[in-house]
């Protein structure tokens, strides 16, 4: 696939050609002259294809868990670190101290990072059924996802305390969704 008997690169093709090369060290002056031969047929077989720019379930299922995990560790650790530092008695060593705040933050990042991941994981999976049933991807495939997630979730609690939570799901997905949107459309890039 390199060709390192040419120097030069060539970033456009003819019609004619199904390869164009490609030289990705040519703006740094380094002495690697590696050529790739990349196509220059389209990436998607449809133009339907590349219309649609979503995830696929399985990349949603990774992103969506994967986010929420990440988030709730990282503010369970700083709940934790700050109830370990509220939690020092007056007589305690600075070992006993940094001791007790590691541990706090540990635990209750562990519980917060935990509880999210399974919150994403279910919400990517009803996000993605909800998209393959409708056939369609709007913000209405979010909102009923978060409503779904919010209800599933706490649905071993009553069905009051689910129908509460399914409520909130289904506004912060909305939020965030229109939130998204606004950036899109407002923050230059």
């Amino acid at each position: 696939m390199a060709d390192s008997s040419s120097s030069s690169s060539s970033s456009s093709a003819s019609p004619n050609q199904k390869y164009r090369q490609y030289h990705p060290y040519q703006d740094l002056n380094v002495p690697i002259h590696n050529l790739y031969n990349l196509p220059t047929s389209p990436e998607f077989l449809f133009h339907e294809e590349s219309i649609a720019q979503r995830r696929s379930w399985g990349e949603n299922l990774v992103y969506y868990t994967g986010t929420a995990y990440v988030t709730g560790a990282v503010l369970g650790a700083a709940k934790g670190t700050v109830d370990g530092l509220r939690a020092a008695e007056p007589g305690d060593s600075i070992k006993l101290r940094v001791n007790r705040v590691l541990n706090s933050g540990g635990q209750t990042g562990r519980r917060f990072g935990n509880s999210l991941g399974v919150v994403g994981l279910i919400f990517a999976g009803l996000e993605s059924g909800v998209t393959y049933v409708r056939d369609s991807d709007d913000l209405l495939n979010s909102v009923l996802a978060g409503l779904g997630t919010g209800a599933f979730y706490k649905a071993a609690a009553g069905p009051r305390s689910a129908a509460v939570a399914g409520a909130i799901g289904g506004l912060a997905a909305g939020a965030a969704v229109a939130g998204k949107q606004a950036v899109k459309r407002y923050v230059p890039i």
